[in-house]
């Protein structure tokens, strides 16, 4: 017996793909080679095939029918809606018409200025001696606030005083003379004819007129020398640097020992700045629209001022321009303003409040307006709730609120805001349950 051959190993140990190369298992590796046999199916799994497309495709069917339904009861649903609504009445806000009684605050811009404001220069030449007041020290009337030395005035006043003596010596002189001459013209006159001649009498009569002129013009001559002297003493009083009026000193540019000159040029420099402050003025430039209210004098007045100093102050119109500015269609306004305290000072911004008299008889909302190409209208909601158009005149647009002069009464109840979708004579239901009352006009 031989042994086996270990090139070629038995079947039974070789690999089970080896085995089915070496026919072990013929029936596979010729299904395996065969087409015919891999290209074949089950019966059942075309089947179970057919069977789960008919099932999707029922589920897609019962799907798409479930949709079309929800839809068409959602559409259905807000169809039912909007033809609930539609037949309801369309819901509105009203408002109740007021009589306009109470006027318009008209508050305008205004700047405060000073009563009176004076620019005080030197009236003579000098240097400064001294000065007294500060910026912001109040002063009355007649108060020293420097003194300058003027030096050459002084030596003018001292050269007048000895001119005005030399010339009252002169008069003394004069006098002397004219006395003389009319001694000595009286004995000429009187002398018999004979004993003087005539020609002699009419020169001393002449020596007395021409001592009588002499003595005439030294006594005017006095008259002149007494003026100037009266003129530099006059001056001499403006070495005191005295306040014009009550007032608070608003700006110093003096020091000891400034040179001042007298006048005020342009190359003169200011000693002080001063105002009176008690009472105080407030410019305010009114619109053209409430200058025929406010033009009168005595129409009261709110000053309003903010920041440390604010407060509320009375006052009242004082004057006015009674013209308006072509450039701004302004009228200047001013008020007079009592401030004893000194709580505002000149230049200060303020606003002035004025109480405007009523033009209208009614007073609504702007919202109630209704603006039409053939005018202005409102929407009127009577005691059947429904709506009627009138048409209106404006007094005046205070802005938020309008006074009408016409078309509305007060009680009447006005729509805001109505819709251009409701129509006269429609019915509408009201928000405010007090509005759905009638007014007292259908009332009674």
């Amino acid at each position: 017996m031989q042994p086996p051959d270990q090139d070629h190993p038995e079947p039974a140990e070789l690999p089970l793909r080896d085995r089915r190369s070496h026919g072990r298992f013929p029936d596979e590796a010729s299904r395996a080679e065969d087409p015919a046999v891999s290209t074949s199916f089950d019966a059942q799994t075309g089947a179970r095939t057919k069977k789960g497309v008919l099932i999707a495709a029922f589920v897609l069917v019962v799907c798409f029918l479930l949709v079309s339904v929800l839809r068409l009861f959602h559409a259905h649903a807000i169809t039912s809606a909007g033809e609930a609504n539609y037949s309801r009445s369309p819901p509105v806000d009203v408002v109740i018409a007021k009589p306009a009684t109470a006027g318009q605050d008209l508050v305008l811009p205004g700047e405060t200025a000073a009563w009176y404001e004076s620019i005080i220069y030197a009236r003579v030449n000098g240097y400064v001696a001294n000065w007294r007041v500060d910026i912001g020290d109040r002063v009355k009337k007649g108060d020293v606030l420097a003194t300058i030395e003027t030096p050459e005035l002084d030596a003018q006043l001292a050269a007048a005083r000895a001119q005005l003596q030399s010339s009252e010596a002169q008069v003394g002189a004069r006098q002397a003379e004219a006395a003389f001459s009319k001694s000595t013209n009286e004995r000429w006159r009187d002398s018999p004819k004979g004993v003087v001649s005539e020609q002699e009498r009419e020169s001393k009569k002449a020596d007395y007129q021409s001592a009588e002129a002499q003595l005439n013009a030294a006594v005017a001559q006095v008259a002149l020398d007494k003026s100037k002297v009266d003129q530099y003493n006059a001056l001499t009083e403006f070495k005191r640097v005295k306040a014009p009026f009550d007032g608070t000193i608003t700006e110093r540019k003096i020091d000891v020992g400034n040179l001042v000159t007298a006048g005020s040029g342009a190359s003169t420099t200011p000693l002080y700045r001063m105002a009176q402050t008690d009472p105080l003025r407030i410019f305010v430039d009114v619109p053209q629209s409430a200058s025929g209210e406010l033009m009168n004098p005595g129409v009261p007045a709110e000053i309003r001022a903010t920041g440390a100093v604010g407060g509320v102050f009375p006052g009242k119109i004082a004057r006015s321009a009674e013209s308006i500015n072509p450039q701004a269609r302004t009228m200047r306004v001013e008020v007079d303003m009592p401030n004893a305290s000194h709580s505002l000072v000149p230049g200060m911004y303020v606003k002035v409040a004025f109480k405007l008299p009523a033009r209208g008889s009614v007073e609504v909302p702007a919202a109630a307006l209704i603006f039409r190409a053939n005018g202005t209208q409102v929407a009127l909601v009577d005691a059947n709730g429904k709506v009627q158009f009138k048409d209106i005149e404006i007094a005046r647009d205070n802005g938020s609120l309008v006074e009408l002069s016409s078309g509305v009464r007060a009680g009447d109840r006005l729509v805001l805001n109505i819709s251009s979708q409701i129509a006269a004579g429609q019915t509408v239901a009201v928000n405010d349950a007090d509005a759905l009352k009638p007014p007292l006009d259908a009332r009674r």
